[in-house]
């Protein structure tokens, strides 16, 4: 017994406050080295320096705003249990910093680890530049001789609202042919400088995806991977020979370095969306991280293995560490439809429901589900642009995901990782999908943030033990922008008993004319006056 206080004394002791500074503004820069454009910077430079921290510290996020509209930072798969509002999440958790203010996100790390990151969460500051990796370290249960963040970026030839005027003006055929950058490790994907291997050394590769749009693949020819973490969750050891990445998934694997130093070699990266038509050159494109064993020597070459013969990265071929079982039996079942309404011209409206989701509600969810009394429990109280769901507390829930349209997602869900148990065609027409389903149905793996291919269902499950206003949303931010998103509203009754808002960001919403009380109008009841109206989403592409 003494071991084990004396253990965890070590550990309070240890623990520390990590202070992290950032001015936010906008600046012209060039980061894939031939396209200047205005973007969101941090203490005038991007990239931004990964934050690391060891588990159990806390971060003091101190976040000046110097942007001319508001502000908020998300932290990627973090569950802020407890502290929901520090969750980020513009209308949803808070109203943003004004401009000309700041605030700190005090961020305690004492039951996650692994790969996460930071990125603006407000008015789309993620693709103009404002996203790094936010690493929580502990003692690995792999020995590594080195760990080696990797991390991948598309990034845009123009702001992304500058992008987004000018493809709203375009036939909806034309939408997807303004193709951005790859950037490896914050610089022009063709430019990146080479990982040093040591021959009979083993490593830690970090890879993630910190993209706003597109996929990613990253592969090592002559080189076995073994996943021993994904978004957080650490898994048993599972050998493949690429990874799979959508917008938002991270990665761990181990490497270990050949014997030899006679050959060098690429790491290669595919940056590509399946819901575009390819293009040569364009969609798929190809870059390579040099692998360097030895300066002077030569790069192996290997035949060029197509897709489908390569083992990529799956949730369902992944077991979790802790073998946690399948979450059952299920108390609630979420059925969410991804519709789409195809305009003659421009961009098509998203949503998971009946309305495309957006920022117009008036007071944030959160203070809703403070204020609202029992009628919190009732969806509607939210309004309808926030397609609210509501669980009790505790309850195991399952949510299920249809996408019928032609074009892939990337959803991530806030404040939860979830198991993820089956992937099938959501189409009959077997020329649209041919997948046979796949279950993991004793240890699922889970995670934040799962591809939601096109043509396809998908089932994940979670326990509803966080209370809290959790956005789900597709990580797209073009489909995010046109309302691909919902919130999740847990247990409104035990928050309304266990968590208070720090004044600050009651002071934010003041500053910002947004009310801290009522329904999404700040009215009282259901009464929705002065609410702008819900974009209504019916299939029609």
């Amino acid at each position: 017994m003494f071991a084990v206080i004396f253990s965890w004394l070590i550990g309070v002791v240890l623990a520390a406050d990590v202070h992290v500074s950032w001015d936010v503004s906008f600046q012209n820069v060039s980061r894939d080295g031939f396209s200047m454009h205005l973007a969101t910077v941090v203490n005038g430079k991007l990239p931004i320096p990964p934050v690391y921290v060891d588990q159990g510290d806390t971060l003091h996020l101190h976040v000046q705003n110097s942007l001319p509209h508001p502000l908020s930072i998300h932290a990627h798969g973090l569950f802020q249990r407890n502290t929901t509002y520090y969750d980020g999440t513009g209308m949803i958790t808070e109203c943003g910093i004004p401009p000309g203010h700041s605030f700190t996100y005090k961020i305690h790390t004492t039951d996650q680890t692994g790969m996460f990151w930071l990125h603006g969460h407000h008015e789309f500051e993620l693709p103009d530049g404002l996203r790094v990796p936010f690493i929580i370290r502990k003692k690995s249960l792999w020995e590594v001789d080195e760990d080696i963040l990797i991390t991948l970026e598309d990034w845009l030839q123009m702001e992304f609202m500058e992008k987004t005027r000018l493809i709203d003006q375009m036939p909806s055929k034309l939408l997807d042919h303004n193709y951005p950058s790859v950037l490896i490790n914050g610089i022009n994907g063709n430019l990146t400088q080479p990982i040093r291997f040591v021959p009979g050394k083993r490593y830690r590769l970090r890879v993630i995806s910190m993209s706003s749009t597109y996929w990613f693949r990253f592969r090592i020819p002559g080189h076995l991977m073994r996943i021993v973490e994904a978004d957080g969750i650490d898994s048993k050891p599972a050998a493949v020979e690429g990874l799979d990445m959508c917008p938002g998934q991270r990665y761990s694997v181990l490497v270990d370095a050949l014997d030899t130093a006679k050959y060098n070699y690429n790491i290669n990266v595919t940056f590509f969306a399946n819901f575009v038509e390819r293009a040569p050159n364009v969609n798929p494109r190809y870059y390579h991280i040099p692998l360097e064993y030895r300066e002077s020597a030569p790069v192996k070459q290997y035949p060029i293995k197509e897709d489908h013969q390569v083992k990529w990265s799956s949730e369902f071929d992944l077991q979790p560490q802790d073998k946690q079982e399948i979450l059952e039996p299920i108390d609630r079942q979420i059925v969410l439809g991804e519709k789409e309404y195809g305009p003659e011209v421009g961009l098509p409206f998203y949503a998971f429901g009946n309305y495309a989701f957006n920022h117009s509600i008036q007071v944030p969810a959160l203070m809703t589900a403070l204020s609202m009394g029992d009628l919190a429990m009732d969806p509607r109280v939210y309004g309808p642009q926030a397609n609210a769901q509501v669980v009790r507390h505790m309850e195991n829930v399952e949510l299920v995901l249809n996408n019928t349209n032609a074009r892939d997602h990337s959803f991530h869900l806030h404040g939860h990782v979830f198991q993820v148990v089956e992937l099938g065609c959501a189409v009959q027409d077997r020329r649209l999908c041919s997948s046979r389903t796949r279950r993991s149905l004793k240890w699922p793996m889970r995670r934040d943030t799962v591809t939601l291919p096109m043509h396809h269902y998908i089932k994940v499950r979670f326990k509803a033990d966080n209370p809290g206003t959790f956005m789900g949303q597709c990580h797209q931010e073009q489909h995010l922008y046109k309302g691909l998103a919902f919130v999740l509203v847990e247990a409104p009754d035990v928050l309304q008993k266990t968590l208070k808002v720090p004044q600050a960001i009651l002071d934010h919403c003041r500053i910002l004319g947004r009310k801290t009380q009522g329904n999404a109008a700040g009215n009282w009841g259901f009464n929705m006056t002065g609410l702008p109206q819900a974009t209504l989403v019916v299939n029609s592409i």
